[in-house]
């Protein structure tokens, strides 16, 4: 049971009500997450921004999933994983298969098996990889802009993973655990 209350949109007000209004609009449904995240209107509205810009970079929707599972997995979240491997499939049409893989860090792309083992290395070592990592990660392709935007994503999903996990979220998508 959640350790936060979960604010309903029907009830809220103000700021609170326009980011759980935007969330419904975007998604179509208004996730536990946000709902317990609207007790603190400035951090909804930064993991919205946040979220909101790196869907603009350069990284595509089955990269950005496959990263969310990587992080999840690597942090034990169970509300992450389930919200991810729910969106990977049928956002990002991603197979059984690929979420397996993505759950490991792996991939049959180099590029993209490069760029999630230096997604898992920075959440791992919080953020003091080594020009080893760095290394592996641009012999397979990566460019300084991906690099940056995967570090991006990392910082994005520890927020969530930390908050669900804290906040004991209950999940509202089918049950995934690490």
């Amino acid at each position: 049971m959640s350790t936060l209350p979960l604010i309903d949109p029907a009830t809220a007000t103000g700021k609170t009500a326009d980011l759980l209004a935007a969330v419904q609009r975007g998604l179509g449904v208004t996730p536990n997450m946000t709902r317990a995240m609207a007790n603190a209107p400035a951090l909804l509205d930064g993991y919205l921004a946040l979220s909101g810009a790196l869907a603009k970079g350069s990284l595509k929707a089955a990269t950005r999933e496959r990263l969310a599972l990587a992080v999840a997995q690597d942090n034990a979240c169970d509300y992450c994983l389930s919200a991810h491997s729910y969106l990977a499939e049928h956002a990002a049409k991603l197979s059984a298969d690929d979420i397996a893989a993505a759950r490991k860090g792996d991939n049959d792309d180099p590029k993209i098996a490069a760029l999630l083992t230096f997604a898992v290395a920075v959440n791992t070592a919080r953020g003091s990889v080594t020009a080893h990592d760095l290394d592996l990660v641009r012999a397979a392709g990566a460019s300084d802009e991906e690099i940056a935007e995967v570090i991006g994503h990392v910082a994005l999903n520890v927020l969530t993973n930390y908050f669900n996990k804290a906040a004991a979220v209950d999940i509202d998508f089918p049950v995934v655990t690490a």
